[in-house]
């Protein structure tokens, strides 16, 4: 099992590099640092003097991948690809435009998305698996019928109209909760129970079906047949065969959205005020500032990567037919 683990992380470091690479092509070669600084001064008619002062006070003045006039291993190291890009593999994100550390500012901002994503996530599973069971409990009926066309219809509907249709309903009509904002401490929970609760119901229609789906494949299959035969009532077959089984593919499918948790939801957290990752990285776009975008966009490669090795690593473990010698 160790060797697996090892051999999937070298797989993933080239991944991981080759994204990099992408990254900074995009950001370097289709947008040299001449438009970031024009785009960051935000005057028409910029002069160069103006331009080359904001390269050399942002490190931008440098060559790309490699600097020919420094010596030896300076080469390599003295160049925008080094400072800007390969130093965040060891957690080196610099500074965004308003002089903050990008890693302290993340570190701070991630417990505040964690604090939507991880509720919403863990009772938005619950409340999906519960009602996709039950809708393959009573498969072929007319409530099996209405509440797969009351999934298509919540998934049909933007996820932004839940925020906005929430926030008039609950906060500014029958005013139960804070429209937007952030509380610290124990206060935090009055600002959180609807972003909560809009991010469990907007993910309700799609979980639901997919669910539901792989709860009807394990009921036509051999195993649950041969249950019934041994006369096992429907709910002991549901939740201890069908159940049981059929966790196997939603585990390796929840698995890799959990390091993402980390990211927070963009709308979510611009909509209600939330200092977290998602509304950092919505005001980083809307400044401009290229350093956090690229940090932000580096940290979630190497979150989804790590949630694929772990669903990979879940798999082996539920699956029983893979087995280690």
């Amino acid at each position: 099992m160790l060797a697996y683990i090892v051999r999937r992380l070298l797989y993933a470091l080239p991944i991981l590099i080759g994204v990099n690479l992408v990254t900074f092509a995009l950001f370097f070669v289709v947008n040299t640092p001449d438009d970031m600084a024009r785009m960051q001064l935000g005057v028409k008619r910029v002069t160069p003097e103006a331009i080359e002062k904001w390269k050399v006070e942002r490190g931008y003045d440098k060559p790309l991948l490699i600097n020919s006039e420094a010596g030896g291993l300076a080469s390599l190291t003295d160049t925008i690809f080094f400072e800007k890009s390969a130093r965040m593999f060891v957690g080196d994100f610099g500074r965004a435009e308003d002089g903050r550390d990008i890693a302290r500012e993340i570190g701070n901002r991630m417990l505040p998305s964690l604090a939507i994503a991880l509720p919403t996530f863990i009772l938005g599973l619950f409340v999906t698996i519960t009602f996709a069971l039950t809708l393959a409990f009573f498969r072929a009926t007319a409530f099996d019928f209405w509440g797969v066309v009351l999934c298509v219809a919540a998934m049909s509907i933007s996820g932004l109209f839940y925020i906005i249709g929430g926030q008039y309903l609950i906060s500014k009509v029958w005013r139960l909760v804070p429209i937007s904002g952030f509380g610290a401490g124990l206060e935090a929970w009055r600002f959180l129970i609807l972003p909560v609760l809009i991010g469990v119901v907007s993910g309700i229609g799609s979980s639901t079906r997919w669910y539901r789906t792989i709860f009807l494949e394990e009921v036509s299959k051999d195993y649950v047949r041969t249950a019934r035969a041994k006369g096992l009532p429907e709910t002991l077959v549901f939740f201890r065969h069908i159940l049981r089984n059929a966790l196997i593919p939603i585990l390796t499918g929840v698995v890799v959205v959990i390091p993402l948790l980390f990211m927070g939801s963009l709308l979510t957290e611009s909509f209600f005020g939330i200092p977290g990752l998602g509304s950092y990285t919505i005001d980083a776009i809307n400044a401009q500032d290229f350093s956090v975008v690229r940090s932000m966009v580096f940290i979630g490669s190497v979150l989804y990567i790590v949630g694929l090795i772990l669903t990979d690593i879940s798999y082996t473990l539920v699956d029983p037919r893979i087995r280690f010698e």
